[in-house]
């Protein structure tokens, strides 16, 4: 019972504040629940998911609790013990997974599919979980490679102002990649795979001319690619290669004037097998809690200036 409502009865408390029309009564290893019919029947069903989660060997704590609680709530949900069950990676001891149904949905769409396109704001996990998926394919042999590329756009500076080579004014772009690298894979073997060719992270400009056979290839801030260099990078797909490109269509850095691929791309691929778009949404943002009411508030302020300029 300590495991399931929490130290100090934190985890109940929780439970309690997102259903206050409810009472929960707890005697010895017996939870009573009482109240209105549909917010009993869901209480009753987030301690059932609970037991689910710890039977299959998790530890409860805010994070998975908070994340039970809203895919309940939804109108249409899927088990959350199955969602947060999901498992892409696992390096030292540390399971990468899911933390909402958009985001299992999205594994899902990876897994079944040649070409993924996950479109969502900041923090969504659109990248890790991608790279994760890439890794995984990496350590089962089902690739032989695996290639990061991002297009090169600068958010406000100039890249020619950089000091240094081409590869010391590209590494700042590339650098979130490493990053998410690092965290899934042991930093001497990354090194060691990169020095071979086995991980390639590259400027979506050195994907021109190729074709990448038995790859995984990641395409991050695809927002920022033009029409055409999105076609390009498509069709560089070989046999036996699988592609995950994402991107926020909010955030594009382009020049005034230039439509970015990722936004046209729907419109022409939609109908074809094999290829999947995945919208993730400010729901799925499982960094810090503020930044998910942000990414809300952006949203809100980005539908009312549409507005008032369809009016205008």
């Amino acid at each position: 019972m300590v495991s399931l409502l929490g130290s100090g009865d934190g985890l109940l408390k929780m439970v309690e504040s997102a259903f206050p029309g409810v009472g929960i009564l707890v005697r010895g290893n017996e939870i009573t629940v009482t109240g209105d019919p549909d917010d009993t029947n869901r209480v009753v069903e987030v301690f059932g998911e609970f037991v689910k989660l710890l039977d299959r060997g998790h530890t409860l704590d805010e994070a998975n609790v908070a994340t039970t609680i809203t895919i309940v709530c939804d109108a249409e949900h899927e088990s959350p013990a199955e969602v947060l069950s999901d498992e892409a990676l696992t390096h030292r001891g540390r399971a990468i997974r899911p933390k909402t149904v958009g985001q299992k949905r999205y594994l899902d769409a990876i897994r079944s599919n040649t070409i993924t396109f996950g479109i969502g704001p900041a923090g969504t996990g659109k990248t890790y979980l991608a790279m994760a998926m890439a890794v995984l394919a990496l350590r089962r042999k089902e690739v032989n490679r695996i290639i990061l590329t991002r297009p090169a756009v600068e958010a406000g500076e100039r890249l020619g102002f950089l000091p240094g080579t081409l590869f010391e004014k590209i590494d700042p772009y590339l650098r979130p990649l490493f990053d998410a690298l690092y965290d899934m894979m042991d930093a001497e073997q990354v090194t060691l795979l990169m020095e071979r060719g086995t991980i390639e992270v590259a400027p979506l400009a050195f994907m021109r001319g190729r074709t990448l056979n038995d790859s995984f290839i990641v395409l991050d801030e695809a927002q920022n690619t033009t029409p055409e260099q999105m076609k390009m990078f498509l069709t560089r797909l070989g046999f036996g290669s699988k592609a995950v490109v994402t991107g926020d269509v909010t955030q594009v850095d382009l020049p005034s004037g230039r439509h970015s691929g990722l936004q046209v791309v729907r419109d022409i691929l939609t109908d074809i097998d094999g290829v999947a778009f995945c919208e993730l949404s400010g729901r799925d943002v499982v960094r810090h809690r503020i930044v998910q009411e942000i990414v809300e508030a952006y949203r809100v302020f980005d539908d009312l200036q549409s507005g008032d300029g369809a009016q205008g």
